[in-house]
C-alpha cells in the first residue's frame, strides 16, 4: 500500500506541474485560438475553489478533480504542439511557481465567482 499511495502523490505532483506548463502554453503565441480556449478553463477550473460537484459531498466530491482535470491535462497535452509544451516546461522549471501558492490568483478567482454569483441573484430577483 506505501508504494501505490507514493506513486499516486508523484502522479499529483506531476500534474499539478502540468497545470502550469499549460498556462505557459496559453501565453505563447503559436498555440492555436481554440487550445487556449480549451487552456483557460482546464486551468481555471484547477485552481478555481468551486467545483461542479462540491467536496464535501462523500466520494463524487472529490472525483471529478480525479477525473476532470487530469482528463483536461492528457488531452491538452497530446494536442499541443510538441515545441510549445518543451518550451513551456523549459518556462516551468526555469521559476519555483509550481512549489508557490498563489494567493492573489486565489482571491481573483474567489471574486470573479463572487461577481457572477451576485449577477445572477441580482437577475433573478
Amino acid at each position: 500500500m506505501g508504494k501505490t499511495m507514493e506513486q499516486f502523490k508523484m502522479r499529483m505532483k506531476k500534474w499539478k506541474e502540468d497545470i502550469f506548463v499549460i498556462a505557459e502554453a496559453y501565453k505563447h503565441p503559436d498555440t492555436p485560438f481554440y487550445l487556449k480556449v480549451f487552456a483557460w478553463i482546464v486551468v481555471a477550473y484547477a485552481f478555481s475553489p468551486i467545483d461542479l460537484i462540491p467536496d464535501f459531498i462523500p466520494i463524487l466530491g472529490y472525483l471529478d478533480d480525479l477525473i476532470l482535470i487530469p482528463f483536461g491535462i492528457t488531452i491538452l497535452l497530446k494536442l499541443l504542439p510538441d515545441h510549445i509544451i518543451q518550451e513551456s516546461r523549459e518556462k516551468v522549471a526555469a521559476t519555483d511557481n509550481v512549489k508557490k501558492k498563489n494567493w492573489l490568483a486565489g482571491v481573483i478567482i474567489i471574486l470573479l465567482w463572487a461577481t457572477g454569483i451576485y449577477w445572477v441573484v441580482k437577475q433573478s430577483w
